[in-house]
């Protein structure tokens, strides 16, 4: 796994080689801080059973935290910092552990949304990750090869939930999805769970802060021909662009580059449907299934 900052061209680069390349340094952290939980934990003479009823979970799932197989919320962190009587020892590792989350690939992608006042994202493989249902993501992460052991997978599935509270944080972010026709014909898991996601874009596509657009495969003409992208702009009006493919990714931070693919996603904005004629378009695609 490779790391590099071009202060030049203003892009960061971010690659891997491999599941467990990518994932080494989140895994460091969290089996260090499942090594200080169950420090404290000993410490304060409890048993895995006695702790978990406590912070409201069963021993199985406190060994897993303290073994590092399994990522706790940062409200676990809390709580267990308050039931061991820590005094910060723990609280004061929930960014890093939180961000351990994501693949390494995506951490830096995974910031800039809690922190993104609008986000502009065209798609045309599979549909973004902040608008996927859990079942639809499961049917993505269960094609996964190599194949996804269970903790890893479970840990993915809670990360990508919990990046969705940004439909409901305040002050509202702007967020713009277009999404090529062929990514809501795939019925990756099968029928059910592509009924249970094209119902769940219609119920997202009503929020006021959010538009959905299709890009039809009739459609002659695409500006995005050169693949999906993510255009994010921070609270300070900073632009990001994200792009993402096997497991690597790119972060452009150069404000022309910038600049031009905001440009570009306008342009493929205004050649798909519009977010009313979409919502159609999805309600028709429904009645097909």
């Amino acid at each position: 796994m490779t790391d590099r900052t071009d202060k030049g061209a203003g892009t960061v680069v971010a690659g891997n080689s491999g599941q467990a390349m990518a994932d080494t340094p989140g895994q460091a952290v969290v089996i260090a801080f499942g090594q200080t939980m169950k420090t404290l934990r000993v410490r304060a003479s409890l048993e895995r059973e006695e702790f978990g009823r406590r912070i409201g979970y069963s021993a199985s799932t406190v060994a897993s935290y303290e073994q590092g197989r399994r990522i706790p919320s940062p409200r676990t962190i809390e709580r267990a910092d308050e039931v061991l009587d820590a005094g910060g020892l723990l609280t004061v590792w929930k960014k890093q552990v939180e961000r351990a989350q994501y693949p390494v690939f995506f951490q830096g992608m995974a910031t800039l949304e809690k922190e993104a006042i609008e986000l502009l994202a065209y798609d045309a493989l599979v549909v973004k990750g902040l608008l996927q249902t859990e079942e639809y993501m499961r049917a993505l992460l269960a094609m996964r090869r190599p194949v996804l052991d269970h903790e890893t997978t479970e840990q993915r599935v809670a990360a990508r939930l919990a990046r969705q509270e940004i439909f409901d944080r305040q002050p509202s972010p702007l967020l713009s999805f277009v999404m090529d026709e062929a990514v809501l014909r795939h019925r990756y898991g099968g029928k059910d769970v592509l009924r249970g996601q094209l119902e769940h874009l219609l119920l997202i596509g009503q929020k006021r802060n959010v538009e959905i657009q299709v890009m039809p495969t009739d459609c002659e003409d695409n500006a995005g021909v050169n693949g999906p992208f993510t255009v994010v702009t921070r609270k300070d009006g900073k632009k990001f662009v994200y792009v993402e493919a096997q497991s690597t990714s790119t972060l452009q931070t150069d404000p022309e580059q910038t600049a031009l693919a905001a440009a570009r996603y306008g342009i493929i904005r205004s050649q798909a449907l519009t977010p009313r004629e979409s919502l159609e378009f999805v309600e028709r695609l429904l009645g097909e299934l």
